[in-house]
């Protein structure tokens, strides 16, 4: 058996995308706060196969990949909403009130192709053959606020395995059924690049904490990409206007009245996180907290 084209292992895969985020600026990870909803699998795969209690196997394999995938792209914050139940569940076994959070984002989406197919070539002394293995999954992001659909994405994944002979010397390649979890994880993969970048392009902003003594604390840090030295825009949040034309509401945009430079930070989780930033120019006089936003100035996201 002769091995031809052989697919470069899950090590160096990482190698390479970590090669190559070392040759990228420095840049910081503002991180938006999102849940991953229902991932279901709508492709005849699997469908007449013997089901658990979700009735959805595959589904729960995108799912299961999608949020390890999120969690480690270093660009969101995940929060668990697939399986709530069972920390609720928890929660109330350990008499504990479970503390959720709210999040910026629902990502939902389903498996929309998957299939796999043996194609090969016969020569006069020499005879191929090639597994193929292909996987699309869609997602979209809504609005939680809202439920309207922010943007929608899709990612594409293909795993193969080939082998040939000669002269009739050589074994034709046997059912390799990890070619379908590497398809669906190569999908999945870059349906969260493409999140990222959509995610990455927009303004990220923040809340302010309280005020005292010429300091400002906002929530935020470490973990959330913040260092000192880093400047933001102190913006008075827009009016909340109903359109007459499609009945929603529109918030219109807020003027910059400050501009802040975070000096420190503290807390040890990202969740309790946050940030001292002293005003660099403008000021913030006559305003409450609850009447401004934090985001990042035009041209830096």
């Amino acid at each position: 058996m002769v091995p031809k084209e052989a697919a470069p292992s899950v090590a160096e895969q990482k190698a390479a995308q970590k090669a190559l985020h070392a040759q990228a600026p420095a840049k910081p990870a503002l991180k938006r706060k999102i849940a991953l909803g229902r991932m279901t699998n709508e492709t005849s795969y699997g469908q007449s196969l013997l089901r658990d209690s979700s009735g959805d196997p595959l589904g729960k394999q995108v799912t299961d990949l999608m949020s390890k995938a999120l969690t480690e792209s270093g660009a969101f914050l995940v929060f668990e909403r697939p399986d709530i139940g069972k920390v609720e569940a928890e929660a109330r076994l350990s008499e504990t009130r479970a503390n959720l959070i709210g999040v910026d984002a629902l990502i939902i989406g389903s498996l929309t192709e998957f299939g796999r197919k043996t194609v090969g070539a016969t020569g006069f002394v020499s005879a191929s053959k090639r597994q193929v293995a292909f996987a699309k999954v869609d997602v979209r992001v809504v609005d939680v606020a809202t439920g309207q659909v922010l943007f929608a994405t899709s990612g594409a994944g293909e795993a193969s395995t080939e082998t040939a002979s000669t002269f009739g010397f050589g074994s034709q390649a046997a059912y390799d059924g990890t070619l379908n979890d590497a398809a669906i994880r190569q999908a999945v993969s870059e349906s969260v690049s493409r999140l990222a970048a959509d995610f990455n392009s927009r303004p990220w902003q923040t809340a302010i904490l309280k005020t005292e003594a010429g300091r400002v604390f906002l929530s935020g840090g470490k973990a959330q990409g913040l260092r000192p030295g880093m400047q933001l825009d102190v913006l008075t949040a827009g009016e909340r206007i109903k359109s007459p034309q499609t009945g929603a509401f529109i918030t219109l945009p807020g003027r910059a009245v400050a501009r802040l430079r975070i000096e420190a930070l503290f807390g040890d989780s990202e969740l309790n996180e946050g940030s001292v930033a002293s005003i660099a120019s403008g000021s913030m006089e006559g305003y409450r907290t609850d009447q401004l936003t934090v985001r990042t100035p035009e041209g830096m996201q």
